[in-house]
């Protein structure tokens, strides 16, 4: 894990006992270009409210997010959760987002990216629309793969042939997560980083909320709107508001 207190340009806080970091997208990709000048791997988690009430009961899942070198805050819900417990995360950092930023950076820097997860075809149909976004970008591969156990030496082998500087993995959480914690180190890819549905989103398998949505903090409702068989992991949200409140309140109890 990144040593916060000698090489980080932020700090880190704790929501439900989840660890969070509060760094911008600026920051975000100047780190990354830093980890790929070292070589050693590094693993980025998009934390959002769903991973902090999944990681209540799952203490692998837990486990991997406390060791990650980096927990961005992916969810709204992380930024007011921040605020009701006295402390501060600077902006939301998306996975949907930061797969074009870092595609933009690698086209300008030369940095290979590997896509791997999703169904089958839609990594290609991302890699496509990023190179034609980003004129010199350099695709080291794509695969649709799985998370299974079993198929793990056969897609290690071939990012290992590929040799990117990134890796994007879309098997969504916690899979995607654990299965970098696991095979970080024989990949020995510079940044993996765990980015759940962000190439359905970035070719149209499935539709972001407008960016009028997101701002007025209701993209929850869009995805429950056009996405209702997640009904069940959208109530990993009211829970997460209730948790915040009474950690809140404790903390409160305690100072009184």
């Amino acid at each position: 894990m990144l040593d916060m207190s000698e090489q980080s340009p932020f700090v880190s806080i704790h929501i439900l006992g989840v660890r969070v970091d509060a760094v911008t997208y600026r920051v975000v990709l100047d780190i990354i270009a830093q980890w790929i000048q070292q070589r050693t791997p590094h693993q980025i988690a998009t934390t959002n409210p769903e991973f902090v009430m999944a990681a209540q009961q799952n203490a692998a899942f837990r486990q991997t997010l406390q060791q990650a070198d980096l927990c961005v805050a992916d969810g709204i819900g992380l930024l007011w959760a921040a605020r009701r417990l006295g402390q501060r995360l600077p902006e939301r950092v998306t996975g949907s987002d930061l797969v074009p930023l870092v595609a933009s950076q690698a086209a300008q820097r030369g940095w290979r990216l590997f896509l791997l997860g999703a169904a089958p075809g839609v990594a290609e149909q991302t890699a496509r629309q990023l190179e034609q976004q980003n004129p010199g970008l350099r695709i080291a591969g794509v695969y649709a793969g799985s998370p299974d156990a079993a198929d793990a030496p056969a897609i290690v082998a071939r990012v290992q042939a590929a040799q990117p500087d990134v890796l994007f993995v879309a098997y969504g959480a916690p899979a995607q997560d654990l299965w970098i914690a696991r095979h970080k180190a024989e990949l020995g890819v510079p940044v993996l980083m765990g980015v759940g549905g962000a190439f359905d989103h970035l070719v149209g398998v499935q539709r972001r909320a407008p960016v009028w949505l997101q701002r007025i903090h209701l993209e929850w409702l869009f995805r429950l709107v056009t996405q209702p068989w997640r009904w069940r992991r959208q109530l990993a949200l009211p829970r997460f508001v209730w948790a915040v409140l009474r950690q809140g309140r404790r903390a409160a109890e305690t100072t009184a």
